[in-house]
């Protein structure tokens, strides 16, 4: 029986080079041709933004499509820097795959450039670019310097706590609900990837407060009850498991998605830089649960102005970062510090997820 077992395996094997033998051949090549040249804004634009139009469209940025072969889809990442610092370390505020276009609102604009140390009622120059991307092969487009003024302080933005017995937390809205992860150019979508008990899942904006409360209305249809209605039904989560959830209350729609977490490794994580009270000495740790392993959560902690990481096990194999605060996601790949800035200094409480890189800092009033 053992010897009829391994000669499967033995054929098996033969068919898997075989088909992979195929694949290489007929593998789309992959080479970075030609330019991209961004369109628009126009070089000089001027912007002043305020807090009161920060949901309106402040500029669209356009570009021409990248080429890598035929039928390869690039990836594009906006970038920002201050006027003179030739992207040393741009600040990435808007990603798309394959489209060549996006709306930029004014906040949008107005985090990104506070974020490269604008004073707030004080017009700075900057420059743009997209840089287009498919694995390591990439090109930028031209750089378009343009004026921005950003607007007094920071808005403090808008959170989203999971509750039901789905979650950890149980239909409890106030005993530790974990969040979602707010994206760093979009602040009305929200991601999660995590274990999920069979169950009921809805959100909510504030712990200890029922309302507003966000549930569905169909498959993949988000519904709100902002307190004055009736509350709608919960998200089903069907089978336990690890699990996907995106959010986006711009276009009310939701989506659970399975995610094989099989092979994740195992860390220890902790955070730190100079912008921690421990520098780039020591690390600060946090802790995660027996339910979702690859969660982690610091209750406190105080930021100054600098930069900051996460890594693993006190050593720097893995570690994230990126241009963004308070919310953002690393790639584990020689990533940026996480900028914190005279702005946002302050008390935090800290998530991060070791699965998709992704963080988020919540102020502590």
């Amino acid at each position: 029986m053992k010897t009829i077992k391994n000669s499967i395996i033995a054929i098996l094997a033969i068919f898997a080079v075989s088909c992979n033998s195929d694949d290489v051949e007929n593998r789309p090549v992959v080479q970075a041709s030609g330019n991209v040249v961004l369109s628009a804004p126009e070089e000089g634009n001027s912007y002043v933004l305020t807090q009161e139009t920060e949901e309106a469209t402040a500029e669209r940025f356009v570009w021409s499509a990248a080429s890598f072969g035929e039928g390869i889809i690039a990836n594009y990442d906006l970038e920002i820097d201050v006027a003179g610092q030739n992207f040393d370390t741009p600040y990435v505020f808007a990603t798309t795959v394959g489209t060549t276009q996006v709306a930029i609102t004014g906040g949008i604009l107005n985090d990104a450039v506070t974020a490269l140390g604008a004073t707030p009622d004080v017009p700075a120059t900057f420059n743009v670019r997209v840089k287009a991307h498919v694995g390591d092969q990439v090109i930028y487009s031209n750089s378009v310097e343009i004026s921005v003024t950003p607007f007094t302080g920071v808005v403090p933005p808008k959170q989203m706590y999971m509750v039901g017995d789905a979650t950890e937390a149980g239909w409890s809205n106030n005993n530790g609900n974990t969040p979602l992860f707010r994206d760093a150019a979009n602040k009305d979508l929200f991601y999660f990837t995590g274990y999920f008990k069979a169950g009921g899942l809805k959100f909510l904006n504030t712990k200890g407060a029922w309302h507003p409360q966000y549930g569905s209305s169909a498959d993949g249809v988000l519904a709100l009850n902002d307190g004055t209605g009736s509350d709608p039904s919960p998200i089903n989560i069907a089978t336990a498991g690890y699990y996907t959830v995106t959010v986006n209350t711009a276009d009310n729609t939701y989506s659970v998605t399975p995610y094989d977490a099989s092979a994740a490794p195992t860390y220890n994580i902790g955070i730190l830089g100079d912008a921690t009270p421990t520098g780039w000495d020591s690390d600060t740790n946090l802790t995660n649960s027996t339910d979702n392993p690859h969660v982690w959560h610091l209750a406190s902690i105080t930021l100054g102005v600098g930069g900051t990481k996460f890594r693993a096990d006190d050593q720097w194999t893995n570690s994230w970062g990126a241009n963004s605060f308070p919310a953002g996601k690393g790639a584990n790949a020689s990533d940026p510090n996480i900028p914190v800035t005279a702005d946002t200094a302050g008390n935090y409480e800290v998530w991060f997820n070791d699965l998709d890189g992704r963080y988020l800092f919540i102020p502590i009033n």
